[in-house]
């Protein structure tokens, strides 16, 4: 999606309706900030103001993520081009939070190894050493944490059975699954049945 173009029609359709970015913000119940952010095109309008801002602008949905007015004749057409487009946001994304996943985990060990080798090898036993240790261990395990939530939080699980994709209900249910790499032996909300469920990046 071009947030430019986006934000380039919001103020289009603002000003079509003699609204100031004041007047409209205080319409939604935002502030003038927002409204600016959209149409510079920093920001999307979240999910739960977009309806209210499409009623206020008389314009629809598909219209307000394509940046344009959209002929009748050409809305399926841009329909299908806008749920791709989403479709490849979406994976980008989540292949992105994936990445981050696997950089901060791998550099978090790799520096937990190091400090940890290093301070055995220089210091005597004693307090200073027994600090050091505990500490990275404690920053090395809530890093890790934060990784696992990454690796949820990107994308979905695909049963091996009935092939449904899924977001797991929580996150301990996760952590407690039996897993190699980012495969889990978890239940599928959908069959009911236990199976080795991969990563995938989007829902289709």
């Amino acid at each position: 999606m071009d947030l430019i173009k986006i934000g380039r029609f919001i103020a289009d359709c603002r000003k079509n309706k003699k609204i100031t970015q004041e007047q409209l913000a205080e319409k939604l119940y935002i502030t003038d900030r927002a409204v600016s952010k959209w149409e510079r095109g920093l920001s999307l309008p979240d999910a739960d103001k977009m309806l209210d801002l499409c009623s206020i602008l008389d314009i629809n949905v598909n219209e307000l993520l394509n940046g344009e007015k959209i002929d009748m004749k050409d809305y399926n057409k841009k329909t299908e081009e806008l749920l791709v487009e989403m479709s490849r946001q979406e994976e980008i994304k989540n292949k992105r939070l994936l990445v981050d996943m696997y950089v901060l985990t791998g550099t978090t060990i790799v520096f937990y190894i190091a400090i940890t080798l290093l301070a055995c090898f220089t210091l005597e036993k004693g307090p200073v050493l027994g600090s050091i240790i505990c500490i990275s261990t404690i920053v090395t395990v809530f890093v890790c944490f934060y990784g696992f939530k990454l690796e949820v939080d990107a994308g979905y699980y695909e049963c091996k059975k009935c092939h449904h994709r899924y977001v797991p209900s929580n996150y301990f249910s996760v952590l407690l699954a039996p897993h190699m790499n980012t495969t889990r032996y978890m239940k599928c909300p959908k069959c009911n049945k236990k199976s080795w469920s991969k990563k995938v990046m989007t829902k289709e």
